[in-house]
């Protein structure tokens, strides 16, 4: 059956990935992003969206649904990466990432899903990432805003149990997106020798594993699969295993001061 749908972030990785396999698969796809400059040579419908602007997001629900009457699914894929020390992190370094990674998605969500309660049915497809199931060293703003879209999925999911509407979490391990080159790094604002070699250490490490990721086409492949399912899991972690499904059964298994250890020493922090 063919469905509208509703993409942020839809210029690049992960968001052009799963507009351009649900476009393939016959859906009606609007991709937004900050500017319709950025959606250039797409199969799908280009939609001016920043999901920090309330204004913004409003108006680009309205014209969809004034389109085509309704939104059955929504992904949830806008964000931003950062990396930083937490111990130095200005707070207006976090609330510009939670305004992306957190409350945008908010924002977009509290658009779409009440006209998905009066059709009596829907899908919301939040995008986050195996750092909301775990911490990771020297990227804990971007952590905090995907421990926080974890909190905010699950009780979303138990309020909208009798409605009709399935929400699902997509957790994807390290990909080769454009997150590499456009963080935002914070210097470590201290002169201290020992926590400007891990802060390197971890985030040679990080930037490794995304230059050496996988294709995010595997993403967005398996979006395109949750959209066709009539009952979606609650989460879907894709990636490599060593990243998301071997990590989460050592975390079950070790006291927290152990797994700490292993992921400290996995960055490098010895």
């Amino acid at each position: 059956m063919k469905k509208v749908i509703l993409i942020t972030g839809a210029s690049s990785g992960f968001g052009l990935a799963a507009a351009t396999a649900l476009q393939a698969d016959g859906h009606i796809v609007y991709g937004a992003s900050r500017s319709v400059k950025n959606l250039k040579n797409i199969s799908f419908i280009p939609l001016e969206m920043d999901v920090t602007d309330d204004q913004s997001v409003n108006s680009a629900v309205a014209l969809i649904l004034k389109a085509e009457g309704r939104i059955d699914v929504l992904v949830n894929n806008a964000g931003v990466t950062t990396a930083g020390f937490l111990a130095t992190t200005p707070v207006e370094f976090v609330q510009d990432q939670f305004a992306v990674n957190f409350f945008g998605i908010i924002r977009v969500s509290t658009a779409v899903i009440p006209g998905m309660i009066r059709n009596k049915k829907g899908l919301v497809i939040n995008v986050s990432s195996m750092a909301g199931l775990f911490g990771t060293p020297y990227t804990g703003a971007y952590v905090a805003a995907k421990f926080a879209l974890e909190g905010y999925s699950q009780s979303l999911r138990m309020e909208l149990q009798n409605t009709g509407i399935n929400v699902t979490v997509v957790n994807p391990g390290d990909f080769k997106t454009n997150n590499t080159s456009t963080r935002k790094k914070l210097p470590l604002a201290l002169d201290h020798a020992q926590l400007e070699a891990e802060y390197a250490a971890a985030l040679e490490i990080v930037e490794k594993n995304e230059i050496n990721g996988g294709d995010p086409a595997k993403v967005g492949q398996l979006i395109a699969k949750i959209v066709g399912k009539s009952k979606p899991a609650h989460r879907y972690m894709v990636g490599d295993f060593g990243q998301t499904g071997l990590p989460m059964m050592v975390k079950a298994l070790l006291p927290s001061t152990m797994f700490s250890k292993m992921i400290n020493g996995y960055y490098n922090i010895k």
